[in-house]
């Protein structure tokens, strides 16, 4: 039977807040009534001053007190020096606290804090795992701990490797059978966590095993939904996550604290897989640390930065492709790998329904975003343009000089060779070997001031697919201040443009364009551009042991003609932070 509590609390249970010179050491907080009288029974049988109070919505704190705040603080060190409560136990005031529910028929009224009470010996449990209701040891000796051992279930066996698996102690099969394997990360479990390392768990550590787990799994309200819609079924965490809405191919459950769910749902086929794998990884949510596997039928995607961690996971079913998607903030790693062991677990496919194409709100349509969710943007983007036949592209210095990742046509990864900041330069080399449909070739014949020239480049970025063609006049062979390295132009252009060839009317390289120059106390007209000089370029690159091929004098091209070439030899650069 349970005490009547006679013991008085200094707080007035009537939605007052509580009293100042109360404190509590509350050691849990559980979700649902049942799970936490259960806890709370368990304490019991070790503390005198146990209390649980229920909080807002269904959760019910547990706790130890009242005390005074200086013996409120004396206690909570005691006791986790003593690792007779969880180490995250706290101090509160109880302004959280609610009406009691531990112990049976407790009654609260005000008066003084009671000072802490002495541990008071238990006698040892026989059957401590089955029977809740009974008291947990302090400490068994291996042979004590090995005979309560044999009392456990196949089932309780399994969960106990599961749990050390899940902590990253185990990683062998689930079988329930101790052998050498578990009794390795039985002691590896105990020496990360201070106790002696005989390899064999006592009851109440493997009630700290199994019960960090417990708690965990408790705390995400894990629930098997089908989504008839999207043609899904998994279980999914909805204390954590809400249902937000279908946006194709997605749909989409979100939560605080940037946790996130997406179950996939998509007509198509094998091909279709291949395109939602590669789409998936220019999304913020998927970052670019991590693994990737693409299979026939499937695919994984982890992705991982110092905010979110994310896992998608991708098949194809007998209606298209089906999935699901986890974004999970750094730090809780424990919940986030249960939710997806539990959610691969729990996933089936639904035949004869695929979310429609059409599903979501076409308002909220944007270049820059994929089914409502951010694409993943460069932090600059400039042209290039080949310069040897293994893909070498030479680009803006100042586009690539402060660059965590750059990539070629946005697929094609790339690292500096070499640079030239005197000359405003960069040689950037693909990491796989390019076949490019050609390269630019050095203007063999003296430059006529006042001549017309082009730059291909790819003034917006990415957004038009290719690059564009600018027109303009040769101005100067000089910088004006005399510099020898550059040439003037007078041309329009956008920012996007810098990096890409200048070309004579004969599609020859008479340099490349340098980024707009200007400062606040000065401010050129918009036409002024400046281009690094062939023969500079040319100088910097033999360097480098590269060659530029030359052109003589080769015939006028007409404009269309000037645009293929442009377009073949000019590539999109971006710089990933």
């Amino acid at each position: 039977m349970f005490r009547t509590l006679f013991f008085v609390v200094a707080v007035v249970f009537c939605g007052a807040a509580a009293v100042a010179q109360t404190a509590w050491v509350q050691i849990e907080a559980r979700n649902g009534l049942a799970s936490a009288t259960q806890r709370a029974q368990d304490y019991a049988a070790r503390f005198d001053n146990v209390v649980g109070f229920r909080l807002a919505g269904s959760w019910h704190a547990i706790a130890l007190g009242p005390f005074t705040p200086q013996d409120a603080a004396a206690e909570l060190q005691r006791l986790r020096s003593q690792r007779l409560i969880p180490r995250d136990s706290f101090i509160t005031d109880g302004a959280s606290f609610r009406e009691p529910f531990f112990p049976s028929g407790a009654s609260i009224v005000q008066v003084q804090p009671i000072q802490p009470q002495p541990l008071q010996p238990q006698p040892q449990a026989q059957d401590p795992v089955a029977d809740v209701q009974q008291a947990i040891p302090l400490d068994e000796s291996p042979q004590q701990a090995r005979r309560s051992e044999r009392d456990l279930t196949r089932a309780e066996r399994e969960e106990i490797q599961r749990a050390l698996e899940i902590r990253g102690f185990y990683n062998s099969g689930i079988d329930g059978a101790f052998g050498p394997g578990t009794r390795r990360a039985m002691a590896a479990w105990q020496v990360a966590n201070g106790y002696d390392e005989t390899g064999i768990l006592t009851t109440r550590q493997r009630r700290e095993v199994v019960g960090v787990i417990r708690e965990a799994m408790d705390s995400l309200g894990l629930r098997l939904v089908s989504d008839n819609r999207a043609g899904v079924e998994i279980v999914l965490p909805e204390a954590v996550v809400q249902f937000e809405g279908y946006e194709a191919p997605f749909a989409k459950y979100t939560g605080d604290g940037g946790a996130q769910v997406l179950l996939i749902s998509q007509s198509g086929d094998r091909n279709t897989l291949a395109g939602l794998y590669d789409v998936m990884q220019t999304l913020e949510i998927v970052p670019l640390e991590g693994e990737r596997n693409l299979g026939r039928a499937q695919f994984t995607l982890t992705g991982v930065n110092d905010r979110i961690v994310s896992y998608t996971f991708a098949q194809l079913a007998r209606d298209g492709v089906k999935g699901f998607t986890v974004v999970w903030p750094t730090g809780d790693e424990l919940r986030r790998t249960l939710l997806i062991d539990r959610m691969k677990a729990s996933f089936r496919a639904m035949d004869g329904t695929v979310l429609p194409d059409t599903a979501g709100n076409p308002a909220v349509q944007r270049p820059d975003l994929l089914a409502g969710l951010q694409v993943r943007r460069p932090s600059v983007s400039a042209s290039g343009f080949y310069v040897d036949a293994q893909g070498l592209v030479l680009t803006t210095a100042a586009a690539v000089g402060a660059c965590s990742r750059i990539t070629i046509d946005e697929v094609v990864e790339a690292e500096i060779a070499a640079s030239s900041p005197e000359l405003g330069v960069a040689l950037i080399r693909p990491t796989t070997r390019q076949a490019p449909l050609a390269v630019g070739r050095i203007s063999a014949r003296v430059p006529r001031l006042q001549s017309d020239i082009a730059v291909a480049g790819f003034s917006y970025g990415g957004v038009l697919g290719s690059p564009t063609i600018s027109f303009g006049t040769l101005e100067d062979l000089r910088g004006l201040d005399g510099d020898e390295s550059v040439a003037r132009l007078a041309l329009n252009v956008q920012p996007g443009d810098a990096g890409g060839p200048v070309l004579d009317a004969g599609g020859g390289v008479l340099g490349m364009l340098l980024p707009k120059q200007g400062s606040g106390a000065q401010t050129l007209p918009g036409d002024v551009q400046f281009a690094a000089d062939a023969e500079a370029i040319a100088a910097f690159l033999a360097g480098q042991g590269v060659s530029l091929e030359s052109v003589g004098d080769a015939p006028t091209l007409a404009p269309e003609d000037l645009a293929i070439l442009g377009a073949d030899i000019t590539v999109l650069v971006e710089c990933w932070e």
